[in-house]
Order: structure tokens, then sequence, then C-alpha cells
């Protein structure tokens, strides 16, 4: 049996966006994966929100996964954003609600600026290990990782989980690649690579196109600007949100709750999945009550 539902948004340009859905009930749940990760990140949180309830979808952003790659390299953090604001318009279209945004890195970056220009189509905000600076000695060591194998790739899936395995140490090596499997492709030379676009990170367009006071500014207004229940969930041992980063936060957005996942680092939901989905079903619960069953049909 197939575990969920995929289906199609259309972003900002035209491009496909591919989610997988679980579940139905208001609200709905949107969950955006970090950078160079795919909507598979978040499989084990909307099993656990569809079981609870919810309607999850979890989505590809655009040059990552299943959706479409940016012809012209447009992946600066509008790019994202504008994606986000046409998925949550169809779904608000579809349900009459506006659904919660659950958004890691990336995805949280790409919730902050879309909540400050629509924020009539959400109506709620999970950050995941993000908020508007981020400590750059992490963010490197993020980057670097993300760079290292981005051309050259692999041989097998094997040799994957070996890279991992160094570069989260912390992290018990999985039994089953298959999860990992589903975040590499297959390229016409036979070698495995990260099933997102490189030139997300080194394009013309690119996610760091833009100086990075220029950003952290422009986040900053964003959660200044913040008027829905947020919640930021932060890995105890995050290598880029410090306890100063959230200090910042909340002198931005002091109506925010602030969860700390022990021993997770950046990858939060990878190092401690259960803790995770905890704090998110726990705010969801607190915030809107039992989810509201919807018709399937």
């Amino acid at each position: 049996m197939k575990d969920g539902r995929d289906r199609v948004f259309i972003g900002a340009e035209g491009n496909r966006l591919v989610a997988t859905e679980r579940g139905a009930g208001d609200p709905s749940v949107l969950l955006l994966h970090g950078g160079g990760q795919t909507r598979h990140a978040f499989s084990n949180a909307a099993r656990r929100l569809a079981e609870h309830g919810f309607r999850a979808l979890t989505l590809d952003q655009r040059g990552h996964g299943d959706s479409d790659r940016s012809e012209a390299g447009a992946y600066a953090f509008e790019d994202f954003a504008s994606d986000l604001i046409a998925a949550a318009a169809s779904i608000r279209d579809e349900t009459g609600h506006a659904p919660v945004v659950v958004g890691a890195s990336l995805g949280g970056i790409s919730a902050l600026m879309a909540l400050r220009r629509r924020p009539e189509l959400f109506s709620g905000l999970v950050l995941v290990d993000v908020t508007p600076r981020l400590e750059q000695e992490g963010v490197a060591k993020v980057r670097g990782f993300m760079l290292t194998h981005a051309q050259d790739g692999f041989a097998t899936v094997e040799e994957a989980a070996d890279a991992i395995a160094a570069y989260l140490p912390q992290r018990p090596r999985p039994k089953s690649l298959e999860g990992l499997a589903k975040n590499l492709r297959l390229g016409p030379d036979g070698r495995l690579r990260w099933h997102w676009d490189p030139r997300f990170l080194d394009g013309p367009r690119s996610a760091e196109s833009a100086g990075r006071d220029v950003i952290e500014r422009d986040l900053a207004e964003a959660a200044r600007s913040l008027s829905v229940p947020t919640l930021l969930i932060r890995g105890g041992a995050s290598e880029l949100v410090s306890d100063e980063c959230v200090r910042e936060f909340l002198a931005l957005a002091p109506h925010a709750e602030t969860v700390d996942v022990g021993g997770a680092h950046h990858m939060v939901a990878g190092d401690r999945n259960d803790a995770f989905n905890d704090a998110v079903v726990d705010f969801l619960d607190r915030t809107f009550g039992t989810a509201r069953p919807r018709d399937r049909s």
C-alpha cells in the first residue's frame, strides 16, 4: 500500500512542486525541508500528524527532489518564498483554512519571507533550527558538506551513507538505506548524486547571492511582523542557532514559544525524530485543538 498520495502544486513561475499528502483534517500542515534535502526528510513527522488527525503535506522545494529545477538558476530566498505563497494559497482555496507551515532551515527562511508578504495565507508557523541570524561557523560547516560531493557524487548508496556518518557521527547509522536512496538520483554516468540542483548553491541567483547583512535584515523584519502563533524548535546541540540567536529572535517575536530538543544538532528531525514530532503535535494541539475532520473526497 502506498504511503501517502503524491500531488503537484504550481509554483510562482509555473514550475511543478511535488508533494506527498497524508491524512485529512484542518488546519493542514505544510512541511518544508531544509536546503539539500527532499520532502522525505519529514515523512515520519507527516505520518505522525496524519495519525493525529491532521492533513500533512510534505513538499519538495524548487530544485529539490521531484520538483522542477529552475532553468534560470532562480534560487534566491524570495524565489522559494514565492513558491510557498502559491502552494499555501492553493491549500487555502481547497480547504477554506490557511495552513500551518513547518520549515526547517531553508524551509524556515522561505516561511518567514512568505509570511512577511502574505500573512493571511498562514495560520501558524513552526521554525526548525533557524532564526534571522545564524552562527556562520555552523553555516560554513553545513555548506561545506553539501558541496563536497555535489559534483562527483557516489558510486553506491553505502558510500553516501559513509559520508553522512562521518559528517554526523552522533547519529546512529540507519539499519535500512531505503530512506537515503530517496535523496539520491542516478546520473547518466552511473554515479549517484544528491537529489538537488547544484546551482542552488553556486548559481548566479543562488541562496547566497544577496549579502548576508541584507538577508539578516529582511529576516529580522519578517520576524518582527509575525502575528500568527509561532514555535521555534532548536536542536539542543545546534551548530547554527545559539542561545544568543534565540534571545535575538524572541526580542523580535516576543509571542513566540521555544523548545530545545536535547542532543539534537541542526538536523533536529533526523537526530531526535520522536522528540521533534512530540513538540510539533503538542504545539498544534494547544494552539488549534483537535484537528477538525475533513471530507477526503
